[in-house]
């Protein structure tokens, strides 16, 4: 049964999130999907303002819920890296901004003695324009949850 990672910010859940989720549920379909949610103090190093974590996962177990029926396994993430530094996974789901962040957990455990985690890359959800949907993009007001233009 595989275990998978999956982490971020998740604010607001977009698409691309969406995206994210959805693959590591597809990989994790008989095994168990962590999800890892940045804690308040890590979300708020960004550059804009982030939802309260209570508010990030409510909407994050409200999306696992209806999406696949299930109730998500939800960890609190204080540092870039979560349990995967500690725990046994097969995949970790990033997308293209979070891969460095996969590659160095994997040089980590090596470093440590553990085997490396299998990095599963999903692509950018683009907006309308053909630019990636992001939750800058989505607070700047440029586009909505769904990529849509706005304006």
């Amino acid at each position: 049964m595989p275990r998978v990672a999956v982490g971020g910010t998740f604010d607001p859940l977009h698409d691309g999130h969406e995206a994210l989720i959805s693959r590591a549920y597809e990989l994790g379909v008989d095994g168990e999907v962590v999800i890892g949610l940045a804690s308040d103090d890590l979300a708020r190093r960004r550059v804009q303002p982030v939802a309260d974590y209570r508010v990030r996962e409510r909407e994050l177990t409200r999306y696992v819920t209806d999406r696949f029926g299930i109730s998500p396994e939800i960890t609190t993430l204080h540092d870039p890296y979560g349990t995967a530094l500690e725990e046994s996974f097969d995949y970790i789901v990033v997308s293209p901004e979070t891969h460095p962040v996969a590659e160095k957990i994997n040089e980590l455990r090596r470093k440590r003695g553990m085997s490396e985690i299998e990095i599963v890359l999903v692509p950018f959800v683009l907006a309308e324009d053909g630019i990636p949907i992001s939750s800058t993009r989505i607070k700047n007001g440029e586009i909505d949850l769904h990529g849509r233009l706005i304006g």
